[in-house]
Order: structure tokens, then sequence, then C-alpha cells
């Protein structure tokens, strides 16, 4: 019912403007031809001869007339002249050209004769008034809306002059109102004191800060993307201490770099203040370990295993099995791989890897050739307070996975371990260790022929799961990949710092001096592929990750780069240690050798000699502890793993020495 009022009042409006237009056109074709005749005679009226001048005013009616009808044909009371374009000045010079002709015409057709200079004239003033009124209304709406905008418009600070910045540029002038580009920073010294669309380009990345004050910029956006890491770090690190919201081009358009917009802009990530280079693997041979093959994931639904999906699904495997007890993460990754892939054959499965009949059923079904086993508890406060849940899903479940797979002819395992399996103050990181024992029982068991003898520690409910067809000529190599925290992955203090900041905060660290070691998600899940090209059996692969960072660091950081002052806008609050937490990690244990691969930042470390027999064991009495929800069964794990210590936290003596020699490193 409101729509109505709203047309019909719509409609009125459209009716006034042209009604105006009509007025005015009719002032301006008579205007015209009136001023052609005073500027032809030198501004003296009294010298038009009279005859000509009655004979001029008996045609102006006919002309008005035939003006505005020929205005009506062109649709020159139709356009939205706040819009005008090409289009509308084709059809003002087209009535113009045709009401010219006209004139001369109809004057010819009257006795006495006109200059040619008053046709001339006559047909320019007409064209110049008809044109001037339409369009003029377009410039003062445009000056209108850019002086509205430059009041709330946020200023900028393009750094780089490059093709990309030049883009960008272009883009924000065109296209938004909310953004005012004021000026630009290049360390070319060739472009300095020069502009480009009128925007001055100041100096180089010393004059970054001098620049913010002066300019009063709120936002900076990097448009350099085929930097080097170094430079981009560098430059970041300048940019962060200005307070301003920072927005980086990703690399991938210095590739395709045609439709540069403020669109194509993202939030920086705090892993480009790192201080190291991305990890390099050798994708042909990832492809050639890949390609052709059935590869099962399991915890192929959380964030490592996700994109251990991806990055199998673009080396064209003959088949890929999600394996995932949570079924939303299972369906989330599903669909995006249909999507990117969609020749790909993806099997997607719903189960636990503490089910042994679910395991046997998958394995004798789809017989993968590689499993990486990425399913896991890793959140260690949780693990504290469910430590029987822990020792069930990791230890348990990735001796029942990597039997399925041993017993069902698998030709790789790689486990998914962690740098808290060193020295492990907390259950997690000892359920992780464990999980290494185990793999590496399974590869010596393997070699020495005895595979066959291992105990399938199944539960008095799984007594009846069927024995696998056979245990001749198993040669399944088991491997562990070990590695860091991982930026962005769920658990990860990247997601929860940003949620806090985007709540004002405060942000929460648990100590002042935490340290840990980094990677993101894309590089941990090519150490994991890559270290499958090195397998031999037995070993446990550590990745080189550079020196570790400051978890308070870390935090100030990711306030700045959102444009904030820590401690000012945003306060950091430290909480304390939680339990099983080290001030430090390590990425090996003091008995561990390393050794190289082809890839520097790459080493494995040497198995540690441990009693198998006595292990497995142990192993069968850890189960029925864990199963029973035995309250003492941190004291199964320490007698299992001698170098766990639940007690010595992160200021014990090893913590302590460490934490000496890392004076001046920070991390979480």
């Amino acid at each position: 019912m409101e729509i109505m009022p709203k047309r019909r009042a719509g409609i009125r409006h459209w009716h006034r403007i042209a009604a105006l237009l009509v007025i005015f056109d009719v002032f301006a074709v008579n205007a015209a031809y009136f001023l052609a005749w005073w500027f032809r005679y030198d501004g003296h009226y009294s010298q038009i001869p009279q005859e000509t001048m009655l004979n001029a005013l008996r045609f102006v009616p006919v002309y008005t007339t035939v003006c505005v009808v020929i205005f009506f044909l062109m649709r020159l009371y139709n356009s939205i002249w706040r819009f005008a374009s090409f289009n509308e000045l084709v059809r003002v010079v087209t009535a113009s050209v045709a009401t010219a002709v006209l004139h001369v015409v109809g004057m010819k057709l009257l006795p006495g004769r006109m200059p040619i200079a008053y046709y001339v004239l006559g047909a320019i003033l007409q064209f110049l008034l008809i044109l001037g009124v339409r369009f003029s209304y377009r410039l003062l709406i445009l000056l209108r809306g850019k002086k509205r905008a430059s009041y709330r418009a946020q200023r900028v600070m393009l750094i780089g002059a490059g093709n990309a910045g030049q883009m960008l540029l272009r883009d924000i002038m065109h296209n938004s109102e909310e953004l005012k580009v004021c000026c630009i920073i290049d360390d070319n010294p060739n472009k300095w004191n020069r502009d480009i669309e009128g925007i001055p380009v100041i100096g180089g990345r010393d004059d970054i800060l001098y620049a913010v004050r002066k300019y009063q910029i709120d936002k900076i956006f990097l448009t350099i993307p085929s930097a080097s890491e170094n430079d981009k770090r560098d430059i970041l690190n300048i940019c962060k201490e200005t307070g301003c919201e920072l927005k980086n081009l990703p690399s991938i358009y210095q590739m395709v770099s045609s439709d540069i917009s403020v669109g194509s802009m993202q939030d920086v990530a705090v892993e480009d203040l790192l201080g190291r280079k991305p990890i390099q693997v050798k994708m042909d041979e990832i492809y050639s370990q890949i390609s052709g093959k059935t590869i099962l994931v399991t915890g192929g639904g959380g964030s490592i295993g996700s994109e251990l999906c991806r990055q199998i699904a673009a080396h064209a495997p003959k088949q890929l099995i999600i394996f995932d007890v949570y079924e939303n993460n299972a369906y989330e990754i599903e669909q995006e791989l249909k999507e990117r892939n969609p020749e790909l054959d993806l099997k997607v499965l719903i189960g636990s890897v503490r089910d042994s009949r679910c395991l046997e059923s998958v394995f004798t079904t789809y017989r993968p050739d590689i499993v990486y086993h990425a399913a896991a508890h890793k959140h260690v406060p949780l693990m504290e307070t469910s430590p029987c849940e822990a020792i069930k899903n990791n230890v348990i479940g990735t001796y029942k996975t990597g039997y399925a797979a041993m017993m069902n002819g698998c030709k790789r395992f790689v486990l998914i371990s962690t740098d808290k399996a060193v020295n492990p103050t907390n259950i997690m990181g000892a359920s992780k260790r464990l999980c290494e024992m185990v793999i590496q029982s399974f590869d010596r068991a393997v070699k020495e022929g005895t595979a066959g003898e291992l105990p399938r520690l199944f539960t008095h409910r799984e007594a009846d799961v069927p024995t696998a067809r056979s245990v001749q000529n198993i040669s399944t190599e088991f491997v562990a990949v070990r590695f860091g925290n991982v930026l962005g992955s769920n658990g990860s203090v990247i997601p929860l710092f940003k949620k806090q900041i985007q709540k004002g905060g405060p942000v929460t660290v648990t100590h002042p001096d935490i340290i840990r070691y980094f990677m993101t998600i894309p590089e941990a899940v090519s150490l994991v592929m890559q270290a499958g090209t090195y397998a031999n059996g037995g070993e446990i692969f550590v990745l080189d990750m550079g020196a570790p960072v400051r978890i308070d660091e870390l935090a100030r950081n990711l306030i700045k780069l959102s444009g904030y002052r820590p401690d000012v806008d945003i306060p950091v609050v430290y909480t304390g240690l939680r339990p099983g937490e080290k001030l430090y990690e390590e990425k090996l244990m003091a008995e561990e050798g390393l050794q190289k691969t082809p890839n520097d930042l790459i080493h494995i470390g040497a198995p540690i000699p441990f009693d198998t027999q006595k292990f497995l064991t142990q192993l069968r009495r850890l189960m029925d502890a864990a199963y029973e929800n035995d309250e003492s069964i941190r004291s199964v794990v320490t007698q299992m793993v001698p170098t766990y210590d639940p007690e010595r936290g992160g200021f014990g003596k090893k913590a302590d020495t460490a934490q000496k020699q890392a004076v001046g490193v920070g991390s979480d």
C-alpha cells in the first residue's frame, strides 16, 4: 500500500524537473540566436536591420515549438541527468544539429538575408546552453558528494607506487567515497616529489612515520605484492607503530594484477611479522607420492586435516577419504573440495579412531595407500582436566588406526605430532610422545617381521572384530612429523586474540615471558607431505622453525595491526600459566640427534631406544586405566614416558636454563 504514494511522488518530481527543463530550453534557443545577433553587430542592438528583426520574431514561436518537439523525440527530458554520460552527450549533439539545420532552412524561407556568423554563433550558443544546464546538474551532484565524502572519508596512505598501487589508487578515486588517498610512499628515489593522479609521492619507508602525522592517516595500504619477505616485514614493523589500520595486497596479485581494487586488500596477518621465510617444499616429489594413490586423512575436518585434504586434492590422488568424528567440519570440507575439485573421487566418512570395527571396515573397503593421521585432542588445558580422554583418543586411537593400516597393506602411515611431545609437562604432550612411541614400535615390528605378533589392544566390546586376512609381507612405513604451534588453527591464540580485540579487550596472555615456535597451516601441511617423501620408517621429522616468538609481543603486534594501541586502547592482561603449560617448547629431546634431509629446513630426529615389549605391555595397562577413567593415569604415563614431569611446569631446571638462553625472544 505504501508503494503507490511513493511512485506517484516520484512521477510528480520527474514532471517538475521536465517542466523546468522545457522552460529553460524555450529561453535558451531564443537567447542563443539573440546573442548571436548581438555579437554579430558588436553589441549594438540599433544596427540590426528592423525588417530582419521583425521576420525573425515571427519565426520565434515556430522554431521554439519545433525545438521542444525535437528535444522530446530525442528523450532529453527523460534522462536522469545526475548519471549523464556519453549517451546523453550524443543525444544533445544530435538534437542541436537537427534544430540548427531547421533554423537555417526556416530563416531562408523568410524575406531578408541573415549573416553566416548569426547561424554559426547561434547554433554554438544553443548547444552550450542546452548541454550546460544538463551536465552542470551532474557536476553539482558530484561536487556536493565529494564535499560530503571528504568530511567522513578515512585518510589513506599507499605504500608502493608501482602498477598495483596505481590501479588501487584509481579504484579508490573513482569508486570509493569512504576513502581518500592523501600520500604515497615508495623506496624508489626517482618517484619522490612527483605526483600520481594528483597524489604526491613523498618519500621512502623512512618517511612513513612523518607522513602519518602530517597527513593524519587512518589506514595504510601495502601494495607491493612482489616485495621480498624481508622488505615487507621491515615496512610492516614500521607501520605497526603508527596506530593505523593496515591492509596488505596478497602476493598472488603479482601474477594476476588486472583487477586490483579495495576488495583485493586483506588484513595484515601477524605471521608476516614472524621474521622467518616461508617453508619451501619440492612439489614435484609430493606430486609423485600422492598422484594416483588412495589417501586417507583421519581428523580430515580439523584445521590441519582440512588443509591436508586441500593440498592432497590438488595433487591428483586416485581417491581421497576424509575420516572424522565431527560431521559439521567434515561436511564443510567436503563441500569446499567438491566445488574446487569437481573431478576428485572423494569419500567422507563419519567415525572415531577409537572404534576398531569402524576402522577395520574403512581399511578393508577402501585399501588406502597412505594414511595421514591428524585425528587428536590437542587443547592442553582441556586435556589436563580430562587425561583419560587424551589417552583414549590420541594414544589408543593412534594404535588402532596404525594397526588397521598395517594389517590391510597400507604403504605409509604419517603421524601428526607436536613439539609438546618433547620433555612434556602436560598430558596432551605426553600422549603425543606415546603416539610417537607407538609408531616406532610398529616400524620395528615391520622391519623385524614380527608385526603379526603385535597385540590388537581391543576392548572387551570389540573382541569379535574380524582378524585381518593376511599378515604376510607387511611393509608399512611409519613416520611422525613434529612441529610447533600453528597460526590460525583450532585452539590457536590468534583467533582468541582477534575476538578479544573486536570486543575491545582485554587481550589475555598467560605470562609475559612465555615463548613458542610458530608456523602457518600451509607450511605445517607442506612439511607433513614432504616428510612422507623422505620416509624410510621410524623417523621423527622436525621443522627448523627459526627463532621462537614471545606471545606477549605477538598479542601487542596484533593489537597494533588492528589500528589500536596496546595498554591504551586495548589492555593486555597476564593471567598466569595454565595447568601443564611451559614457558617454552623444545623441538627435540636432549637424547635425540639431528640428521639432514634434502630440505635444509627439515631434519630427522634419531629414534630413542626403548624396550618395545615392555612398552606394549604397559600400553595395555594404560588402555585399561583410560577406559576405567582411573584418576591415577598420570602415574602410568610417567612410567612409560620418563621425560614426562607434570610437576615441572614452566619453571623447572631445564625450562629455566632454556629461558635464560632465550632472553629477549618472545612467545605464547
